[in-house]
């Protein structure tokens, strides 16, 4: 079984992200958790609010960017810091979760590299009887 986590990959344009846990849940999750480890200290986030967050895509390939950049807006678009995020529903093409975290406070919240985009770019997603894994490159 594989224990929950992520890890940042270098690149020479992109930063990556590889996550992993026993679950395809638990993998999505981790995706995004390191997403916002790129994007800013996430200790310094309370998961005082909660959003709930439903999407549809064709594929996991697309689910995946969509999740992604879902979390990547909430940030930019609705300055909503997130810190938690736990998978309730996911399929080949349909994530529901709920995110908790909370406002962006610029004296506390410091920001560490700009994510433009989540890339299709060697974008992997793979299950096996010891766990899940993905692979993602972000456009910084």
């Amino acid at each position: 079984m594989t224990k929950p986590g992520f890890e940042v990959l270098e690149h020479p344009a992109d930063i990556g992200i590889l996550s992993f846990g026993p679950t395809l849940k638990e993998a999505f999750a981790e995706s995004a958790r390191g997403l916002m480890f790129v994007i800013l200290d996430v200790t310094s986030v309370r998961p005082s609010n909660a959003r709930r967050i439903r999407l549809q895509a064709v594929d996991s390939e697309q689910l995946l960017v969509k999740w992604l950049s879902e979390i990547l807006y909430l940030y930019d678009g609705e300055r909503f810091a997130a810190c938690e995020f736990q998978i309730l529903q996911l399929t080949e093409n349909w994530l529901e979760a709920t995110v908790r975290g909370e406002p962006l406070d610029p004296n506390r919240h410091r920001g560490s590299l700009d994510v433009k985009a989540i890339t299709y770019h060697q974008l992997s997603i793979s299950q096996s009887q010891k766990g899940a894994e993905i692979r993602v490159f972000l456009d910084v």
